[in-house]
């Protein structure tokens, strides 16, 4: 049986705007999440990957959560990214998270240096004792060279606290082993934009999504499309954005979302080394397709 369903639809994995200097916008950062919530999003997801957590400091990703937590108010539900690959620093992460005020947690497989399966289970159980609040699981093996297995989410999902797990790893026949093992206990997002209906059509319960940085409303109708019975319209919607979706993967995200929310107002395109900005081949196609939706 599932523990807790944090959201259903489709969560932003913010990206985190930034000024000229490589300093976090924060002002930029407040006007997203506003236009995010203005827009109707189910959720909201600070210091992901595509929030580049990975090249903030401590104090930063802390400053970056809290200022979410406040910022949002309680409007959607707020998660926070609080994985790394060491145990303890992820057991830090979540507990401020925790106690500054998210609504969940997402913790990313241990990347560099990996783990067993069995690793696996320990790393996320240990982590789920120390949180307060429910913890998403975040498969994306591209970016960790680290896989979770169906089998060790379906053992995940005996703790309490552990109840959902963001897929990336693009592999349908495990996405659907997944269902087989987990789907009964576990909530499952999709972490790939382009799988939103083939995961819905599982049982899943939405996407945490990167093109809903620049398109909410047309990634949620997605959702809302297939929720009403319309699979085909949902379908063809799909089909119809994906271009705009091999575009913001053109590069490495957040590469090319950052572009975006660059020409939109939303910071400047700084990114943190070793990520640079867009090739401009690229970013030309990309701001072509956004120009086609109005942006």
């Amino acid at each position: 049986m599932k523990q807790q369903t944090l959201f259903r639809g489709i969560a932003t994995a913010l990206a985190t705007p930034m000024t000229q200097t490589g300093a976090i916008d924060y002002d930029a950062y407040g006007r997203l999440i506003d236009w995010q919530i203005e827009s109707g999003i189910d959720g909201l997801v600070a210091c992901g990957t595509t929030g580049e957590a990975a090249t903030m400091t401590y104090d930063e990703h802390k400053e970056t959560i809290a200022f979410a937590v406040k910022r949002v108010n309680g409007r959607v539900p707020l998660i926070a990214g609080t994985g790394t690959n060491c145990t303890e620093k992820a057991i830090e992460l979540t507990r401020f998270a925790c106690n500054a005020g998210v609504d969940g947690c997402l913790v990313v497989t241990p990347y560099y240096n990996k783990a067993t399966q069995n690793g696996l289970i320990a790393h996320y159980t240990a982590v789920a004792d120390a949180a307060s609040v429910p913890v998403i699981l975040y498969n994306v093996p591209g970016r960790t060279g680290c896989n979770l297995l169906p089998e060790t989410c379906s053992r995940l999902a005996e703790h309490p606290r552990i109840v959902a797990v963001k897929e990336a790893c693009g592999n349908i026949s495990q996405i659907v082993s997944l269902f087989d093992k987990a789907g009964d206990t576990l909530d499952v997002y999709s972490g790939n934009d382009d799988q939103i209906v083939p995961i819905l059509s599982m049982g899943g319960e939405g996407c945490i999504s990167v093109l809903s940085n620049i398109l909410p409303k047309e990634t949620m109708e997605i959702c809302r499309l297939f929720y009403a019975g319309d699979i085909k319209g949902a379908a063809k919607l799909q089909c119809r954005l994906l271009p705009v979706v091999d575009a913001l993967f053109s590069e490495v995200n957040p590469i090319p979302v950052k572009a975006a929310l660059a020409r939109m107002g939303y910071g400047y395109d700084m990114l943190r080394l070793p990520l640079t900005p867009m090739e401009e081949g690229k970013k030309k196609v990309l701001f072509d397709h956004m120009s086609k939706w109005g942006l």
